[in-house]
This record gives structure tokens, C-alpha cells and sequence, in this order.
């Protein structure tokens, strides 16, 4: 195949959503040897699928006379959970100093989406020819880490005895805190809030990215300066001091750290001066504030369940004017939406065995009706094999049921739930359950619904409902708690927000990427935040 190098284009390969930065360790395994005198010298270059096209991204340097290559040079990607991020690795053996491909003898390459790659944090795969066969005995191995510093610190200060500065009162003093920059000027990273009329503030304790306040060197000296506030902004300078966050993490609770705040004029000027008072450490912790590809590469699945309703009121499959009609282009609105959702989820469940339900229908042979039933007519083994698994029992069960009613979201969103208490008595992060109803209308069991999504809310699950058709989804809206907290009819408070909507009409004409960047828009936070109320950290996660 032709290799080209196309000009990455402009501004952000992606949405507005980007988590962080993933850097990327490759590694070569038993390479083709193309050079006759000596071994391979390989570099391996990275593409990106823009639009349907390979783009290069970059390139590592080349590993002379080595067919095990480790290479020292990082490949650096944006991270973007709700897009399906094709990724390319190919290997080559450098023969000229030329930048185009061609020039060089191909070793082999790999494909596969940067999503696999989180979820496993470390793949190793056979490197392919251009015809689809194995390049010799040659693997690549890639590794994965989140580039980012992910602790914060929690600091709570006080003062003693600092110097009063207006006439008629005392002070009222608040701290400011710099970093040094880069042109060598020192730089504001953080200011505490206004005490007034006090000479011995207590400050509330504030959290700060590590990042922000020292970029994460905790040797590195940090300023903190000590003001009187005035309303019309001529603050007047109390006093200051150095430390570096090594020197605060002394500080403990029963033995606060205690730092001179200094004037330098006042000490240049009296020869008695000892301070301008005194500004405490009362504690100084260093936490880690886990992210979203934190929990997945430290190895949480993501469980996918699919509900689907087959109520009447989507009209007789067979007729073309049905919503559940698939069209000569093997398709509908019920199976873009699963394809939408399930082609992002499916690369973070390593078995991907997904189960897929269906209700509101009478099924056979005694034409009951069932609001949970399995789409392959095996109760105890209702799981499909990846997307495509879906796909096709969805498609088989169509002509062997009956459309009914009501519409009921209660059993299914009950059914997940009965899964994800069941992984909360292994007290870790290790799974999180995503259900994606799929559903024409006005849902039957509000009550019910409404009092299962608010138990729900206390489990690691989100529930992701796509409304298909052109009914009137204002239930589906009171359920999506964004612009207000849930209830149930007993009044009781949802914890969290876990139901996604989204009308598919919004998204008919547009490129079938936009519906899984909005409908799963939400889900990085909401797994965080579920881990975080439990206090759970990654598995395996370093500490702090």
C-alpha cells in the first residue's frame, strides 16, 4: 500500500471533550531482516485515521542494525474517550536519509484503535504485510501512560500575630502564592480569601493542582506573600516568605509548621525587627485526583448492556414507515444508535460479551409479555458477541415476536442494576455498567422508572437512553437530571446524574460520529465521580 505524508491539519483532531494527553512506548520484536551485510535498522511512524485517510503523526528514531528494537522516542496522542480513534504502527527499514516511506524497505505494521490500547495498557500483536499475512516472526509491542500529573494539594494556613496595618482596626489579611516562571518573574498561582478584622487568621483549606502550584517539583521553592486588603484595591504588603511544598508536607496536625513573615524594609531599616508575625502550616497533603483513563488503564471494564423496546407503537417491522423496518442499506434507527454507542464501548470489555435485552413484546410460544427478555431467546446466556453479535440477534428476533406493550424501563434498568451491586461487594474499581436503552417513546412505569434510576444512582452504573422516532420525549428530558436533581416518587434525591438523553432526530443528518460524542459525553465523569464518592482509587494506582 502507498504510504504518504499529509500536513496534520489545523487545530484539534477531535471534540472539545479531549480527557488528556497518552503517551505511547513501542517495541519490536524479531523484525524482518531486509539489509544484507547487517540487521534492520527500523524506526516505526504513526498514522492517525482523519476522514478515512492514514495522516502521519510522527516518527520514532531509527534503532541501528536491531531487530529488538526498544524506542527511546515517545509517540504523544490526544485521548478522546467518545471517538473511535484508528491508530496505525507501521515498521520500516531505513536504507537512505529520505523522508518518504517508499524509500525504505517495509517490516510490517499494525492496526487497531487507541481505545484498545487504554483498556489493555500493554498489547503486543503480529506485525502484518500489505497483504494481510504475518511479516515473518515480527511482533510489536505498545505501552501505554496518561501524561499527566494527576495529585493536588490540600493546604490549610493560618496567621499569628501579623502586623496591623489599618488605623483604626486590625488587619484584613489574605495570602498570595507564586511560582517562579519562566522569564524568571515570580508568577500568581493561588490566592486565599479575605479574613477580616483579624491579626491571627484561620484560612479555609484549598486544594490546588500540584501542577499549578510548583509543576509538580516539590523541591521547588514557591513564594507566599502576606497582604492587608483595602476596598480600593492599594492592598498593603504585610510580609513574606520561601518554602517549597517539601518543607509544608512537614506539617502535620498535631505539629503545624510554623514560618516567619518578613518585611524587607522593615528589617533593613530596624535593627530590633523580628518579623511582621506569623503564618502557620496547620496541614499539607498530597492527594491523587484520578481521571478517567486512570480508572481504565488501571484496569476497569466497562459492561455494555443493550435494552431495546419493541412496543407497537413502533409499527410492524415488515412495513417500511416502522421504526424497527431495516432498509435495503441493512439499517435503522435502532441499529445506528447501537452501532453509534457500542463501537466506542466495546474496545474497554475484554471478553466483549455483551448481554442485549428487549421488552414490551409477547414472545413465544405462549405470546406472554416480557419487559426483560433475552434478543437470542437464551435466558441464561443472553450475551451477544461484540456489536456485530448485537446486530445479529436483533435482526433474527424481529420476525419471532409480537410488538406489544406497555413500555416499562423498570425490569431492565433493575436487571443491570442487580449486576453492578453485585461488583460493588468487591470493594475496587474494577467494573462500571453502561445500559443503553433504545426506546420510540413515553415510558408506562414513570414511578417505577424514576425510583429504580434513583437506587441505580448509588451503583456503578449510567444509563444512556437514545429516543428514536418523533415522540413527545419530555419524560426522557425529566429523567437526564441536568438541569435538576431527580427524585423518585418517595422524594428521595437521586446521588448523581446517570441518565444521558438524546433524541436521534437531532442527529439524522449529521456524520454518524456526532451521536456517540454526545451520548457519551457525560460518561468519563460519571464513572469518576461514582469511584471517587466510594473513595475508591485505580487498582493498582501509586500513591501519592
Amino acid at each position: 500500500m502507498a504510504y504518504t505524508v499529509t500536513p496534520i491539519p489545523v487545530g484539534p483532531v477531535g471534540s472539545q471533550y479531549c480527557v488528556c494527553k497518552v503517551e505511547l512506548s513501542i517495541c519490536g520484536q524479531n523484525l524482518l531482516d531486509r539489509d544484507v551485510t547487517s540487521k534492520s535498522d527500523p524506526f516505526c511512524v504513526l498514522f492517525m485515521e482523519v476522514n478515512g485517510k492514514w495522516v502521519e503523526l510522527d516518527r520514532t528514531e531509527t534503532a541501528v542494525n536491531n531487530l529488538n528494537p526498544a524506542f527511546s522516542k515517545k509517540f504523544i496522542v490526544d485521548y478522546h474517550f467518545e471517538e473511535v480513534q484508528k491508530l496505525k504502527f507501521a515498521l520500516f527499514d531505513q536504507d537512505k536519509s529520505s523522508m518518504q516511506l517508499y524509500e525504505h524497505d517495509f517490516l510490517g505494521e499494525f492496526s487497531c484503535t487507541l481505545g484498545t490500547i487504554v483498556s489493555s495498557k500493554k498489547i503486543t500483536q503480529t506485525l502484518l504485510l500489505g497483504n494481510g499475512k504475518p511479516a515473518g516472526k515480527g511482533m510489536i509491542t505498545i505501552a501505554a501512560q496518561e501524561l499527566s500529573d494527576n495529585r493536588v494539594i490540600t493546604l490549610s494556613m493560618a496567621g499569628r500575630k501579623l502586623d496591623k496595618k489599618d488605623l483604626f482596626g486590625k488587619s484584613d489579611p489574605f495570602l498570595e502564592f507564586y511560582k517562579p516562571g519562566d522569564d524568571g518573574k515570580w508568577m500568581l498561582v493561588h490566592r486565599t480569601e479575605v479574613i477580616k478584622y483579624t491579626l491571627d487568621p484561620v484560612w479555609k483549606p484549598f486544594i490546588v493542582p500540584l501542577v499549578s502550584l510548583c509543576d509538580g517539583d516539590i523541591e521547588k521553592l514557591i513564594k507566599v506573600m502576606c497582604y492587608d486588603y483595602d476596598s480600593d484595591g492599594g492592598h498593603d504588603f504585610i510580609g513574606e516568605f520561601q518554602t517549597s511544598v517539601a518543607k509544608m508536607r512537614e506539617a502535620q496536625d498535631a505539629f503545624p509548621l510554623e514560618l516567619e513573615c518578613i518585611n524587607p524594609k522593615k528589617q533593613k531599616k530596624k535593627k530590633n525587627y523580628k518579623n511582621s508575625g506569623i503564618i502557620i502550616v496547620k496541614s499539607c497533603k498530597i492527594t491523587r485526583d484520578f481521571s478517567f483513563l486512570d480508572y481504565i488503564l488501571g484496569g476497569c471494564q466497562l459492561m455494555f448492556t443493550v435494552g431495546i423496546d419493541f412496543t407497537a407503537s413502533n409499527g410492524n417491522p415488515r412495513d417500511p414507515s416502522s421504526l424497527h423496518y431495516i432498509n435495503p442499506m441493512g439499517t435503522n434507527e435502532y441499529l445506528s444508535a447501537i452501532w453509534a454507542v457500542g463501537q466506542i464501548i466495546q474496545d474497554y470489555d475484554s471478553d466483549k460479551m455483551f448481554p442485549a435485552l428487549g421488552f414490551g413484546a409477547q414472545l413465544p410460544p405462549d405470546w406472554k409479555v416480557s419487559h426483560e427478555f433475552a434478543i437470542n431467546f437464551n435466558p441464561t446466556n443472553p450475551f451477544c458477541s461484540g456489536v456485530e453479535g448485537i446486530v445479529q440477534a436483533y435482526s433474527a428476533c424481529l420476525p419471532h415476536i409480537r410488538f406489544y406493550g406497555p413500555t416499562n424501563f423498570s425490569p431492565i434498568i433493575n436487571h443491570v442494576a442487580r449486576f453492578a451491586a453485585q461488583a460493588t461487594q468487591q470493594e475496587a474499581a474494577s467494573q462500571y455498567f453502561i445500559l443503553l436503552i433504545i426506546t420510540d417513546g413515553v415510558i408506562s412505569d414513570m414511578d417505577e422508572t424514576r425510583h429504580a434510576v434513583v437506587q441505580a444512582s448509588k451503583l456503578p452504573m449510567s444509563i444512556i437512553i437514545v429516543g428514536v422516532g418523533n415522540a413527545d420525549f419530555a419524560a426522557m428530558e425529566f429523567l437526564d437530571g441536568d438541569s435538576r436533581v431527580l427524585r423518585s416518587h418517595t422524594g428521595e434525591e437521586a446521588v448523581r446524574d446517570i441518565v444521558q438523553f438524546v433524541p436521534f432526530r437531532d442527529f439524522r443528518n449529521a456524520p454518524k460520529e456526532t451521536l456517540a460524542k454526545a451520548v457519551l459525553a457525560e460518561l468519563p465523569q460519571q464513572v469518576v465521580q461514582y469511584f471517587k464518592h466510594r473513595n475508591l482509587p485505580p487498582i493498582n494506582s501509586e500513591p501519592a
